[in-house]
């Protein structure tokens, strides 16, 4: 459901020099970029595309209201993305490179304690006003306020303040020095402070009188109908047609949003050609849905795209703040219950790589038993470290032969059984007669077959467990609200991990609402080593704290390894033209981006 090349490695290779970085229109972890400062354009985009067309997209669920940075609430597909933008934009054929967009000249102090950005002076809101350096003030003291959900603050905590030098110039100052705050602070996408002292910041969600915001980006939101449509128009008058690193870039007059409740109906709805672009994350609709006279004759193209995402990890995680869960011994059997294999082999087509690391896909994936500046990482904290760290390489139960599966549930058995679980009258309990059972919930019904079997084999342990599929809109505030038993989660990683980590696993957010620490950590390990992480000041330092931790959490058994894709699966009706070149970090609907309506 989510995604190590040498060619990765040599990239990467060269992010860390020390010496001091100064650039004047993009940078990277040591200011090294590929795209001089006159490049035109991308080179995976195309300078044939042309402006025009519609797009028709769709998303599952709804939406309930126009403000992305809130914690209620559900913003519609594509509000941050298409109508905000960053002082920076990313390069999607480098591992970790920016250059500037709302910001023309970006300066790093050599001490990397701060970065001032000169913004560019054509820059301006849909509104015609300029976009100022006391828009990105107000932004940043906004997204550092308990007004936005908790992963903005997480991701921002270590950028301590803003000082205006000019009206068109501001100096971001850092805590303490971090290899990557400099480009942390370039993807801030800057809102309108006028608009917002206005209107008001939060807006209320679930109204019909929202207010569609003033922003810098590409589109406007043209209307909306909430919980149907959203329809964002290309503003004619956008700041940066001509700007180098949005050439080629969202070539679509006018894009709409259809929203469905769910995937197995939107499938159908994109095979009628009620929209028009489809990226699947279902293994059976690819093999067994995508075809018909459309797909015969060429109006409906399926192909799948490959790309150097580093793929993290998705599993069924485990909340460990339910009693039922804080026991290792009980979240490690119940790992032992996924039949992988068979999985893949009668469910998935054989389509899925075993997830084998908490970086998989990835050179920052832990490797053979730890050692060198790993070893000491985790020496730290050997004491309260169980032994598999030091003596066992990462790697997911696996179901090997006939018998291989009932192996594996004696050994859950075993694991029940030492954490105080025993099997009576069909049943697994505990000393106190209470029932070992729990709810899977779930987001998305097509995933129910997958949970059929794996709670088939659960109950062979006398486990009983329920699953089922529910609101988008509502799942969306469980997990907010940490409503929950077992989930289906992702974790998604960069090239270069840092403060979002504190967000997925750090004590802070383990009980503050709407972290995506799901799993309710809490390690004094686990922090040690996201501290790491986030000030590694070299190559060896973030590969050394990133495979220390991904060993610690792999043997915290939070979560049950899924499997992941080193491929994008798109469908899509035969109406666009593309570029001859793919980039090769991105997501379908950067891809997308890059491509035009034919004409």
């Amino acid at each position: 459901m989510i995604a190590t090349r040498m060619s990765l490695l040599i990239l990467i290779a060269g992010l860390f020099i020390t010496s001091p970085l100064l650039a004047v229109h993009g940078v990277s972890l040591d200011g090294a970029v590929k795209y001089p400062a006159s490049f035109s354009r991308f080179d995976y985009t195309s300078a044939d595309a042309e402006k025009g067309g519609t797009l028709v997209l769709h998303d599952i669920g709804s939406y309930d209201k126009m403000n992305p940075f809130t914690l209620k609430g559900e913003a519609p597909f594509g509000l941050e993305t298409l109508v905000y933008e960053p002082l920076a934009i990313a390069s999607l054929d480098e591992p970790f490179s920016q250059y500037g967009l709302l910001a023309s000249d970006i300066k790093v102090a050599s001490d990397k304690k701060s970065v001032t950005f000169t913004l560019d002076r054509r820059a301006k809101f849909s509104n015609g006003e300029p976009v100022t350096a006391e828009d990105v003030v107000f932004t940043l003291t906004t997204l550092k306020s308990d007004q936005v959900h908790p992963s903005f603050n997480y991701y921002y905590q270590d950028i301590e303040g803003a000082e205006i030098l000019a009206s068109d110039k501001v100096r971001l100052q850092f805590k303490k020095a971090n290899r990557e705050l400099h480009m942390i602070a370039g993807q801030i996408r800057i809102m309108s402070k006028k608009f917002y002292q206005e209107h008001g910041f939060e807006d209320q969600a679930g109204t019909r009188d929202l207010i569609p915001p003033v922003a810098s980006g590409p589109y406007i939101v043209e209307k909306f109908n909430i919980g149907k449509t959203i329809t964002y128009k290309r503003n004619p008058h956008y700041w940066a047609q001509e700007h180098p690193t949005r050439k080629g870039i969202d070539n679509f007059d006018e894009i709409i949003v259809k929203y469905y409740k769910d995937q197995t109906v939107a499938l159908e709805a994109f095979k009628a050609g009620e929209f028009d672009f489809i990226s699947i994350n279902i293994a059976k609709q690819w093999a067994r849905d995508m075809d018909g006279k459309k797909f015969n004759d060429g109006s409906i193209l399926k192909n799948s795209f490959p790309h150097q995402n580093n793929a993290g990890i998705q599993g069924f995680l485990m909340n460990s703040r339910k009693e039922l869960f804080k026991d290792l011994r009980v979240r490690k059997a119940l790992g032992l219950a996924l039949d992988f294999e068979w999985t893949n082999r009668s469910l998935f087509h054989d389509q899925y790589t075993r997830s084998n690391s908490f970086f998989s896909n990835s050179y920052l994936a832990a490797q053979g038993l730890p050692e060198g500046l790993e070893r000491r990482y985790l020496e730290t904290y050997k004491d309260i470290l169980p032994d598999e760290i030091f003596t066992k390489p990462l790697s997911p139960p696996t179901v090997n032969g006939a018998d291989g599966m009932r192996k594996n549930l004696l050994e859950a058995k075993k694991l029940f059984e030492e954490a105080g679980w025993l099997v009576k009258n069909g049943s697994l309990v505990n000393t106190k007669g209470q029932n070992f059972s729990f709810d899977i919930l779930l987001v998305s019904p097509a995933f129910e077959r997958v949970m059929a079997a794996y709670v088939k084999n659960l109950e062979k342990l006398g486990i009983r467990a329920e699953y089922r599929a529910i609101d988008p809109a509502l799942y969306a505030e469980r997990l907010k609200s940490f409503d929950f038993d077992m989930i289906v989660m992702s974790y998604g990683q960069s090239q270069s991990p840092g403060n979002e980590q504190r967000n997925y696993w750090h004590s802070t957010s383990a009980d503050r609402m709407g972290t995506q620490n799901y799993a309710g950590i809490k390690s004094v390990a686990v922090d040690g080593l996201v501290e790491r992480i986030i000030y590694a000041e070299n190559k060896e330092e973030l590969m050394a704290g990133c495979r220390a931790l991904d060993r610690v959490l792999w043997y915290g058994y939070y979560l049950v390894p899924n499997w992941y894709l080193p491929v994008h699966r798109i469908s899509y009706h035969n109406k666009f033209s593309t570029p001859s070149q793919l980039p090769l970090y991105y997501d379908p609907f950067q891809l997308l981006m890059t491509w035009w309506v034919k004409k």
